[in-house]
């Protein structure tokens, strides 16, 4: 999911009337960072103790 945020990060930056996408990519980063913390430090998230 990080990567898929850095990707529409990549995107929004090369077309500007896509702007919409660099909130969507930004939204995805941060939930791919808390899922990633969480799965590092144990906690399970929707049945899934890692997510890769």
């Amino acid at each position: 999911m990080i990567v898929f945020g850095i990707f529409l990060l990549i995107c929004a930056a090369l077309n500007p009337k896509l702007h919409v996408l660099a909130g969507i990519g930004v939204l995805a980063i941060l939930i791919g960072l808390i899922l990633a913390v969480l799965g590092t430090i144990g906690h399970a998230v929707g049945g899934r103790r890692h997510y890769y």
